[in-house]
């Protein structure tokens, strides 16, 4: 089932079989977000992830013309102060040669409609300070930048020692 469709682009929520054609948008996102050796991820570690018994993070695919063009990886979280829950969109991405034709705006389109059927208070996502490109795409969509809050992450050897 399509939940959206825009100039020929039909987005969908992400099935097993695409997959394969995710890995090679994230990978895309990886090169051009500067970090081409960051994706650790697998066909198989993604098909767990999405379509495993538990799976707690969704995706939704841009299709144009039978082929993935694009990508929103995404999963639900929780604002105490709306008491709400929230869409937090982990990465969206557009292949090169599909820019351009509606594919971005299709997918937040989608998510957005999945926000208002999850009763999400909001969207929420990170841009790179240097991506004046997706800052200007997302600010034509009437997003803000979250001002005051500043992104902080624990990983590798101090959420290791944090843990033990």
């Amino acid at each position: 089932m399509s939940v959206g469709t825009s100039a020929g682009v039909s987005v969908r929520r992400a099935r097993p079989g695409d997959v394969a054609a995710m890995l090679a948008l994230i990978v895309a996102l990886a090169v051009y977000e500067r970090e081409p050796d960051a994706v650790h991820a697998t066909e198989t570690s993604l098909h767990a992830t999405l379509f495993g018994a538990d799976a707690q993070v969704f995706a939704h695919v841009a299709v144009l013309e039978e082929t993935v063009v694009g990508v929103a990886v995404w999963f639900q979280t929780y604002s105490t102060w709306t008491g709400r829950p929230s869409l937090y969109l982990e990465d969206l991405f557009v292949a090169d040669a599909a820019r351009g034709t509606g594919v971005g705006k299709a997918l937040f389109r989608a998510l957005a409609q999945e926000a208002a059927a999850r009763n999400c208070a909001r969207i929420d996502w990170a841009v790179l300070d240097w991506n004046a490109t997706a800052a200007g795409f997302y600010a034509a969509l009437g997003a803000r930048p979250a001002s005051g809050w500043q992104p902080w992450r624990l990983e590798g050897a101090a959420l290791a020692a944090l843990a033990t």
